[in-house]
């Protein structure tokens, strides 16, 4: 992991103009991250390459999900995810008006997708896209500048305070490359969560897809996401990012002592 103090919007902004002026002001390191290349990728090591031929996606059942947060809970370990900081989480909404009123849980992450928005913006190549389709973040050459952060239409990419670097979910791609399912994946307990390579017709997720209506978030974006809904209600489907709970919002209207009910309740807070 890289540790470093986060370059400046302004920073960035001085040292690009000097590099496209052809200037010589920047060190190596800083002119080899403007050129777009990637050391890793460069030579062509297996984790930045990805797996040739396959294109994964990630299929999530919602008739299937219970809202448990098995899978936050399980990302969050496996990934060593900084403490309010998620790369997968199941926020809950309320549809319908009343009396007709039901709760929905949608479990949401990096969508991976087809003509993914935060690489074009990225200065120095550290977010790119792998032949599998897979989207990671090499922390090493990232400045943590913030413009995929912005440019991603699904607000799936957060800051990470430890590594100082723009972070989100890479559908634990070290796992992948090991033959294992994502850690989300593998600890939902509904079976909701499916995951698996789309170019093979006999995929799980290929079968699921063929056999049952799937739609993704914001289809208007146009970034065309690998990861599908099968029974994602209009209602929710362009909604703006939400990680409210509403059992939590339910009890402290009836008065309740946060510590009798807050998910995030810490001691004496």
């Amino acid at each position: 992991m890289a540790h470093k103090t986060p370059l400046s919007r302004r920073d960035f902004v001085q040292k690009a103009g000097i590099l496209l002026a052809g200037g010589t002001a920047l060190g190596g390191n800083q002119a080899q991250a403007i050129s777009l290349q990637n050391p890793g990728r460069d030579a062509k090591e297996a984790r930045y390459i990805g797996q040739e031929g396959k294109r994964f996606g990630m299929v999530i059942d919602l008739r299937l999900c219970v809202g448990c947060q098995a899978c936050t809970s399980a990302c969050k370990s496996e990934n060593k995810v900084p403490k309010d900081k998620f790369r997968t989480y199941v926020p809950e909404y309320e549809l319908g008006s009343y009396p007709s009123v039901r709760k929905a849980f949608l479990p949401q992450l990096c969508n991976h997708c087809e003509a993914p928005s935060c690489v074009s913006v990225c200065p120095t190549g550290a977010t790119f896209k792998r032949t599998d389709g897979v989207v990671v973040v090499d922390n090493t050459i990232c400045w943590g500048c913030g413009y995929c952060l912005n440019a991603c239409p699904y607000d799936k990419r957060y800051f990470n305070p430890l590594t100082k670097v723009a972070d989100k979910c890479t559908l634990c791609a070290h796992r992948v490359d090991a033959g294992l399912l994502p850690a989300c994946v593998e600890s939902c307990v509904g079976g909701a969560r499916i995951f698996g390579d789309l170019n093979d017709p006999h995929s799980a997720v290929s079968k699921l897809l063929q056999n049952a209506p799937a739609s993704v978030l914001n289809p208007a974006q146009g970034t065309k996401p690998r990861v599908f809904y099968i029974g994602l209600s209009h209602e929710i489907q362009s909604i703006p990012v939400s990680q409210a709970v509403l059992d939590d919002w339910a009890k402290k209207l009836d008065g309740l002592a946060p510590s009798e009910w807050a998910s995030t309740y810490e001691g004496g807070k």
